[in-house]
Order: structure tokens, then C-alpha cells, then sequence
């Protein structure tokens, strides 16, 4: 599918990025909720980084890579609301959860991890495993329509609880939880909060610090457009001195190139939180994106996104698919869901046609616009989801 870009109205100046992505002139993209279109500086960023491994050697690392992982951190803290230094990269959400826990002494009478039933599979299957070490974990139910309600965590919450683990935004519905108010909940009891904030940052603004959030957690995949590999983990500067990870490695000592076989030391900044050798590569790949959104603002990109999102809906309605994302614009992420007969056949169909976005058993399809997707693209979109849904049913 080709289609001639049409000049960005005077309305919309976020349009101006959108040249920053090439593969937006020949596909419909609505799956940044899953995976961000690429900006064009990520190969040029990578041939950066292959020619330094040929001609540096291991000059590189004294020469840009072992700052880049702490560089790409504040580049995170600064789109979360929080100071410079407080961002440690990693791997993956899981990684970086995993890393926060192992620091988490699970010990009567405060041996409990209450967590979200709509969390997303992967923090749900670690916290599982904390019980192994002792942790009960006690699972909210969601309510109709996987709904979770923030009095339902907060009941939940109590002294016996070591940590409030949640998502911000919930990957099936893009609900949106009030995360200040649960944290307040959990710091009146004294217990850590840990949000999982992946689907929001990028394009939900973050206020990490003034939440009053512990640690927080998120990664590159979907709206910062960094691709795979580069999650992170916030810590806030109140929390961090006092975890010791488990899961830690060599790159967490004060003096990683002292070699030194232990006790370990840590580092006193966020660096404590990181494990082994870090993955450059992908930090390398996620930069671009990183720079571009912090330099839009995500307040920018709220705006847009909610309008979009909203004429996504009406355009659903006209069509007569339900929509499975909350109507109401506080409570609703950057993703827009719809419920309609043959969804995976419909999602299957349109990826063969260059149409992005994706789908998710019990929800529907998932669309999701993005700061670089024109208003013309949204009755486009919606225009071959009914087609295609036509076509199956008959």
C-alpha cells in the first residue's frame, strides 16, 4: 500500500515529526501501543555503533558506551518527572521488576504483594515466582468489562503489605488507574509502590516524583519508539539507598573495574541497580526515540492523542462495534479497543495489507494512535477495520 502524504494541517504542528519516520508513508500505523514506528535515526545510530566496535575496540567503552546506559536513564527521567540520576536501564520490564523485588525482604507479619488481575501476564507470572521466598501475593479481581477500581487496590492494601504492585495504564482496556492516590494508600501503611507504567509513558504524562512513587518501571517497545532490549527502572531518591538486590552483578559496584570479588560496595546512584555488561545495541536503537519524545513533551502528545482517540471511538460507534476503552478522557491511555465478531481474523487480514495494530483474546482489536498519525488516517483505519469485519461476516 502507497499513499501520497498530504501537507500537516496548520492545526496539528506535531506533524512536522512525522518525517522522522519513513515507514509511515507506506503503512497505516496504529500499533504504537505495541511497537512504535522506528525514527530514521536508529541506523544511523547503529552504523555509529558498528563502526566504533570495528575501529575502537574496546576503546569504546572509556569512549561513549559505559556513560550511555546512566545518559539514556536521565533521558527517561526527564519525560517521568524525575531528577537525573534516580533511572537505571535494563533488559526488559520483567528484568527491571525483578531486579526492584530481589531487594523486597518478604517476612511476616509484611510478607504481601497485592498486584492487579488485569497487570500485564509477565508481572503477574514473577510475582508468582516470589512465592517461592515467601511472598503472598494477593491478586484483585477486576470488575465488568476488566475494569480495575482503585478502591478495590486500596482495600487490598494494608500493614501486612511489603509491596503495591500495579499497572498505570492496563494493556487490555487502556484504563487508566490514579496512581497518586493508591501510592498514598501504600505510603500510609508503609509499604513500597511499584507501577508498571510501559503503556502510559510517551503518551500518558508521568509524575513520578510528585506522586510520591517508589519505583517505576517501563521500556522502549511501544510509545517512545525505541524498539527492544531497553527497559528501566525509577527509584526514588527517598527508597534507593536502602535496597540491596539480590539480583545485582558487577556493573552495580562503586568501582566495577576494581574487579574486586566482594564484599560488594555499591554504587550510590542508580547504577546500584544495574546487573551485568548493558546492552548497548539496543540502548543505541532506543536514543532516537527517546530524544524525540522528550524534546515533543508528552503533554503535547496527551492532547493529540486524546482527540484522536475519542474520534476513533465515535467513528466505532457509527460503525456499531463496542468499545471496550473508557469513555470518560482521564480514564482512558493512548489505545482505543474494540469488540467486534472475528477480530483475530480481521487483525490478521489488515497486518497482510500494511494496516498495523494488533490483537488481544477476550478484548478485540487494539489501535492505538500516535503522535505522527494524520486525522485522515483515523476514518482510513476505521474504514478497513469495517470492511474487513464486513467481509468475514458474511
Amino acid at each position: 500500500m502507497t499513499r501520497a502524504a498530504s501537507s500537516p494541517p496548520a492545526t496539528d504542528p506535531l506533524l512536522e515529526w512525522r518525517q522522522e519516520f519513513p515507514s509511515l508513508e507506506h503503512t497505516l500505523h496504529f500499533a504504537s501501543h505495541t511497537l512504535g514506528a522506528m525514527p530514521r535515526g536508529v541506523g544511523e545510530a547503529l552504523a555509529r555503533y558498528a563502526e566504533a566496535w570495528r575501529t575502537r575496540g574496546i576503546r569504546a567503552w572509556e569512549e561513549g558506551w559505559f556513560a550511555l546506559p546512566t545518559r539514556l536513564g536521565n533521558h527517561v527521567a526527564s519525560i517521568l518527572g524525575a531528577p537525573a540520576g534516580t533511572v537505571s536501564m535494563h533488559e526488559n520490564v520483567t528484568i527491571a521488576q525483578a531486579v526492584a523485588l530481589s531487594a523486597v525482604d518478604f517476612r511476616p507479619p509484611r510478607d504481601r504483594l497485592v498486584c492487579g488481575a488485569e497487570d500485564f501476564p509477565s508481572m503477574l507470572y514473577l510475582y508468582e515466582g516470589l512465592a517461592r521466598r515467601g511472598a503472598r501475593i494477593v491478586r484483585v479481581p477486576a470488575r465488568d468489562g476488566r475494569a480495575m477500581s482503585e478502591d478495590d487496590l486500596i482495600a487490598a492494601i494494608d500493614e501486612r503489605t511489603a509491596v503495591a504492585a500495579f499497572s498505570m495504564v492496563l494493556f487490555r482496556t487502556a484504563q487508566v488507574l490514579d496512581v497518586a492516590r493508591i501510592a498514598a494508600r501504600a505510603r500510609a501503611v508503609g509499604a513500597l509502590t511499584l507501577v508498571d507504567a510501559y503503556q502510559a509513558v510517551g503518551t500518558v504524562p508521568v509524575e513520578a516524583a510528585a506522586w510520591g512513587v517508589d519505583l517505576l518501571t517501563g521500556g522502549s517497545v511501544k510509545w517512545l519508539c525505541g524498539g527492544p532490549g531497553a527497559g528501566y527502572l525509577y527509584a526514588s531518591p527517598a527508597v534507593a539507598p536502602r535496597l540491596e538486590p539480590a539480583i545485582t552483578g558487577w556493573m552495580a559496584h562503586a568501582r566495577p573495574f576494581d574487579f574486586d570479588s566482594g564484599p560488594t560496595v555499591r554504587d550510590a546512584g542508580a547504577r546500584r541497580f544495574w546487573t551485568g555488561t548493558p546492552g548497548i545495541p539496543s540502548y543505541v536503537a532506543a536514543t532516537p526515540g527517546y530524544e524525540l519524545v522528550d524534546r515533543i513533551g508528552v503533554a503535547a502528545i496527551r492532547e493529540k492523542s486524546l482527540r484522536q482517540t475519542a474520534r476513533l471511538a465515535a467513528l466505532a460507534d457509527e460503525a456499531g462495534f463496542r468499545v471496550g476503552s473508557p469513555r470518560a478522557p482521564e480514564r482512558r491511555g493512548g489505545t482505543v479497543v474494540l469488540d467486534l465478531p472475528h477480530a483475530d481474523q480481521v487483525c490478521a487480514g489488515l497486518l497482510a495489507q500494511d494496516v498495523l495494530l494488533d490483537f488481544r483474546p477476550g478484548v478485540g482489536l487494539r489501535l492505538a494512535p500516535h503522535f505522527y498519525t494524520r486525522d485522515d488516517e483515523l476514518d482510513e483505519v476505521m474504514r478497513r477495520v469495517a470492511a474487513a469485519a464486513r467481509e468475514l461476516g458474511r
